[in-house]
This record gives structure tokens, C-alpha cells and sequence, in this order.
């Protein structure tokens, strides 16, 4: 007996792993929602302002990343600061979805998009050293 796949499933991205977003954009869908050219977008992405990851061979953003027409603000300091103490991005989004029950929504994700965005980035520094 198989199980139907969730509708928001349904796209490819596959089911979230433990250290997965809950959902995904395409590069197209982020450049709709960002009202940018796709071209914007990818430079987004060398300039370390947003992070994509290949699943299922497209490269994908998540989705609570790019909230409300916008990149959350303190992302790309994050995103450079892993940079710098040597993740790269599959490592940077596994620490950003790791489970972290002292950060409030559980993750360093959640929390970017709330008052603990400064622990964040102070836990992503710390990571350097």
C-alpha cells in the first residue's frame, strides 16, 4: 500500500529530511515573489543574500526564507558568517533547519525571522572560531 503524496509535495522537492525547510521555491517562483528579474536572483545567491540547494537536480530556496516580498534581513550576514567558518551550502542549510529547542520556533531559520536574529548571527560567529 503506498501513501498519495501531499499536494505541496507534489512539485518534486520531495519530503523534508530532518534537516529540510516544510517548503521549497524554484528560482522562478523567488524571482516572482521578489518581483525581480531571475537573473537578480542568481546574483543573489553568488552574493551569499540567499542560499540554493539542488533537490531532485533544481535548485531550490526555502521557502520561509523569502518572506513577505522580501529576503529576511539578517540572512545574508548569517549566510556569510557560515561561509567564512567553512560550511557550504548544504552544511549552512542543515544548521539553519538543525533543531535547536533554545532558539524560539526551533531553528535558527525561524528564529531569523524574529527578535532572536541577533543570537543567530552571534551563534553563527562563534561558529569561526
Amino acid at each position: 500500500m503506498t501513501d498519495s503524496v501531499p499536494a505541496d509535495q507534489a512539485s518534486g522537492a520531495g519530503l523534508p529530511g530532518p534537516t529540510d525547510p516544510a517548503a521549497w521555491l524554484t528560482l522562478p517562483d523567488v524571482a516572482e515573489r521578489l518581483d525581480l528579474p531571475i537573473s537578480k536572483v542568481h546574483q543573489m545567491i553568488r552574493d551569499r543574500e540567499l542560499i540554493a540547494v539542488r533537490r531532485d537536480g533544481v535548485r531550490r530556496i526555502p521557502a520561509d526564507l523569502v518572506a513577505n516580498k522580501t529576503v529576511l534581513k539578517h540572512l545574508p550576514g548569517v549566510l556569510n558568517l557560515l561561509t567564512d567558518a567553512g560550511y557550504d551550502d548544504e552544511e549552512s542549510l542543515a544548521w539553519l533547519y538543525a533543531p535547536d529547542g533554545t532558539l524560539p520556533g526551533g531553528t535558527a531559520a525561524t528564529a531569523l525571522g524574529g527578535d532572536q536574529a541577533r543570537e543567530v548571527k552571534r551563534r553563527a560567529q562563534a561558529l569561526g572560531f
